[in-house]
């Protein structure tokens, strides 16, 4: 790897080489093309940028204040393509791309994924992303060209301590650009978006936007905003984690290539050129001359550069040095940034700078043995630390570092940090397994199947009701193996799953404090529960919204399990919903919060749980701010759970003997789960039902013939009917009132907390089409709270949607202990007025993306 990124693929030819050069200059933003003085402009050795002055030829934009600029001149920073007024530059408050490094408090790597394909700015070379192959970070607003991801920094939301910090203050995480539309400055409260440039900042946690002229002023500290109340802080998490997870040609001369080359990588504002030497690709001989244009013009080579014919590519090195400055950074997290500058020469130790660090940075009675000196590779996709050994040089070490890769010493930055002996833990969710089996059992298992190292693993929690335990490793590389072989892993035929668990420091909450546990089936509302699952790891703290497809709705309660107060948010269908509550059920005796209020974003085709809560018929892509919003100002209501007891044949014994047509509702299901892609609408997986349910009606008649009934042990005589149905909720089949509204002496009027079920009959097909109109009711046969169903023949059942073929036997559905809560939107009317730029969520600056 060369010093600032050797040629992915060298220049076959000068001529190749110098058509790359061209194409690699930077041209400027907001559409202008320039002619370029030969002198660079000094900019603000703070802020890293090297403008030139540029001759404008189209309507441009300062980056600055986002107006237009006016006349023909523009001020072009070289490296990052900033374009910015004459004015704005006594002024400019927004730093280079390549000063990236030097303002990371924190390094956090980024979760990139592909992005969507609204217009977005790169935040690295600030042109427009639009149509071109871009990445976005899952868990901030850094939007990237794929090419340029490579020059970003490890600069992403700090979302969790790792065991060997510590947070005075939580401040905000600004980032520039991108902002949505009608977005107002905190400060003077004027429009501080722009849809032509890379322009105004705004805080990934609160969401306050401002000028980039003005964000100086504001308070550093952070609140976390609106839904400060539901945020989980970065201060009360804590998860043990470590290492997871182009050179151009120039036809120039050599000081003017080695400049071009340093801002091609994005790196700051170099010293003299005599500092860097260039040598051709796969050898050490150097580039002697200092004009390489036409080093091949004479027949005797007399002006060329080297003897030998063209080189394809040239590494940039850095020349060692006798002594240098480095920067130390303090490990404690506290308001600013704090660090020593140190002088090194070629005695210098990782000791001895540790000693003068603690003397400049206080207070000197400290003991140098109880702290380290650590290496940080800020990597946009990785962070890499490494504890220095005492007696390692350090200027031997910048040398090293630098002949990887210049860009790589840009992003490498000295800690000392407290040596506090920190025990390693790491808590890895591992489900999958058979279901109620002891302890022993389950120990067995992992060992046979993990081969775990029992001195280092040991299972601290058992879910036997959901086939899981919780494994604390106190080993990282013990703990990676684990982690990665599990997934690769089957027991008894099923897939075993593997999530790490953080931890959260319940002590360390506010007072009153009520964070969201947020659930998410990305499979759900025709893939829509993917836009929801970026949208809210973006609002909220990533570690507080899970992936229902990877653990379950275990891995959210077990992180939850100490929280004594909290909310539950889930985004899926009925059948989701009902998954969720399940699992609560199960494990709620082991739960500080056993009985959490949860609300619901309808996902499904039905929805009809979220019809009676009020969350509404289906998710149609509103804003998820608001959603969290109207979380918050919701009602607590009560509602029955029930069981569901099957005491039947083996499936396989009889199945044969099914209704042939009741099988296409399974078929629906399992189409379903195998190509999610052909269901992403709503309607129509409601058309499908509604053939599903004409086949299959078509052939069950006289369905009375072959189930008894009993309801609160009472012997109830059915009906002629195809269909029966029992109801919790007044809503079935996406809204329908089966019951009615009509008074009935034999009845009382139902409700979601009585703990009565409804149990109603439908004849036929019409007879559900009237339903479905609301032109009819179905047929009232009983209410009750234990009901018993003896089936004499194969038969589909449906459960909040999920079907299934019943064999033979009993059904027997009874109460099922405590009332769940659950949220229940407000009937409060929508705020009138202007629409609060700050509460605008990235699903709806982004397109879902």
């Amino acid at each position: 790897m060369a010093e600032c990124g050797v040629a992915d693929s060298p220049a076959p030819s000068a001529l190749a080489g110098k058509k790359r050069a061209q194409q690699s200059e930077p041209p400027c933003s907001g559409s202008s093309s320039s002619s370029r003085s030969r002198h660079p402009v000094k900019g603000s050795s703070a802020t890293g940028h090297r403008f030139k002055r540029v001759t404008l030829t189209k309507p441009t934009f300062c980056h600055n204040c986002s107006d237009f600029i006016w006349g023909l001149v523009g001020f072009l920073c070289e490296v990052c393509n900033l374009m910015c007024h004459e004015k704005c530059l006594k002024n400019l408050r927004v730093t280079c791309s390549c000063m990236a490094p030097t303002l990371v408090q924190v390094p956090v790597a980024h979760c990139f994924g592909p992005a969507g394909q609204k217009k977005r700015f790169c935040c690295v070379c600030r042109k427009p992303t639009e149509g071109n192959a871009s990445l976005r970070c899952e868990v901030c607003e850094m939007h990237v060209h794929a090419d340029c991801s490579a020059f970003s920094c490890a600069d992403c939301r700090l979302c969790h301590l790792d065991g060997t910090q510590t947070l005075d203050t939580f401040q905000h995480h600004w980032r520039e650009g991108n902002l949505p539309s009608g977005a107002r400055c905190e400060v003077c409260r004027r429009s501080c978006a722009s849809s032509d440039v890379l322009a105004g900042m705004r805080c990934e946690w609160c969401g306050i936007t401002s000028h980039a002229a003005c964000y100086v002023i504001l308070s550093p500290e952070c609140q976390l905003g609106r839904l400060g109340s539901m945020v989980l802080p970065p201060a009360c998490l804590q998860l043990c984690s470590r290492n997871y997870s182009k050179m151009h040609c120039y036809l120039t001369r050599k000081e003017e290539l080695v400049e071009a080359a340093l801002r091609a990588f994005y790196l700051p504002d170099p010293p003299p050129p005599q500092r860097y030497e260039l040598q051709e690709l796969g050898t050490s001989q150097r580039l002697h001359h200092e004009d390489i244009l036409n080093r091949n013009g004479t027949p005797d080579n007399k002006g060329g550069a080297l003897k030998d014919a063209a080189a394809e590519a040239w590494v940039l090195r850095a020349a060692p040095l006798d002594t240098e400055v480095v920067k130390v950074h303090a490990g404690w997290l506290t308001t600013g940034l704090s660090h020593a500058s140190i002088s090194i020469s070629r005695k210098s130790t990782a000791d001895s700078v540790l000693k003068e660090v603690l003397v400049q940075l206080g207070p000197q009675d400290r003991d140098s043995s109880n702290f380290n000196l650590v290496e940080v590779h800020m990597g946009s996709k990785q962070v890499l630390r490494q504890v220095l050994n005492g007696q390692e040089l350090l200027l031997d070490k910048l040398q090293e570092i630098r002949k990887v890769s210049l860009r790589q010493m840009n992003q490498t930055r000295f800690y000392v940090t407290e040596n506090r002996n920190h025990v390693v833990q790491v808590s890895l969710l591992i489900g999958g397994l058979p279901l109620l089996l002891p302890r022993e059992e389950y120990s067995q298992l992992v060992q046979e199947h993990l081969s775990v190292k029992s001195h280092l693993v040991t299972m601290s929690h058992m879910y036997g009701s959901q086939g899981a335990v919780v494994l604390q490793i106190s080993c990282f590389s013990e703990a990676e193996r684990i982690y990665m072989l599990a997934k690769d892993t089957a027991v008894v035929g099923k897939q075993l799953s593997s999530v790490v668990i953080p931890h959260i420091m319940h002590d360390k909450l506010a007072k009153g404090a009520c964070p969201l546990l947020v659930f998410v089936n990305p499979k759900s509302g025709g893939m829509k529960g993917r836009e929801l699952l970026y949208s809210f790891r973006k609002l909220l703290n990533p570690h507080q919204v899970f992936d229902m497809s990877i653990g379950g709705p275990l891995a959210g309660f077990h992180t939850f399990r100490e929280v004594p107060r909290f909310r539950v948010l889930v985004c899926g269908g009925d059948g989701t919903a009902g998954w969720v509550l399940g699992v609560l059920e199960a494990i709620r005796h082991k739960m500080v919060c056993p009985e959490p209020p949860i609300g619901i974003v309808p996902l499904g085709t039905g929805n009809d749980l979220a019809r009676v809560l009020r969350w509404g018929a289906g998710y149609s892509s509103e804003d998820p701010h608001h959603i969290l919003l109207s979380l918050e100002e919701s009602d607590e209501v009560l509602m029955d759970r029930w069981t569901i007891l099957l005491d039947a044949q083996d499936l396989s014994d009889d199945s044969s003997q099914g209704d042939p047509d009741s099988e296409v509702s399974l078929d629906f299901h399992q189409a379903r789960e195998d190509d999610p892609d052909k269901f992403t609408s709503r309607f129509h997986n409601k058309g499908v039902y509604v053939k599903v349910g004409l086949q299959k009606l078509s052939h069950t008649r006289n369905l009375h013939q072959h189930l008894r009934l009993q309801v609160d042990k009472q012997d109830i005589e059915l009906p002629h009917i195809e269909g029966l149905i029992f109801l919790n909720i007044p809503s079935w089949a996406s809204g329908a009132d089966l019951w009615g509204s009509e008074g009935d002496s034999r009845f009382g009027k139902p409700r979601i907390d009585d703990g009565m079920l409804e149990v109603v009959g439908v004849t036929g097909v019409v007879h559900m089409g009237q339903v479905q109109s609301g032109l009819r009711s179905g047929i009232r046969i009983a209410q009750g709270n234990y009901v018993r169903i003896t089936v004499t023949k194969p038969i589909p059942v449906q459960v909040d949607g999920e079907p299934w073929l019943q064999s033979s036997g009993h059904i027997i559905i009874s109460a099922a202990g405590p009332k769940v809560r659950m949220l229940r939107k407000s009937k409060q009317k929508q705020r009138k007025g202007s629409r609060d730029t700050r509460s605008e969520s990235p699903s709806s600056r982004d397109g879902g993306h």
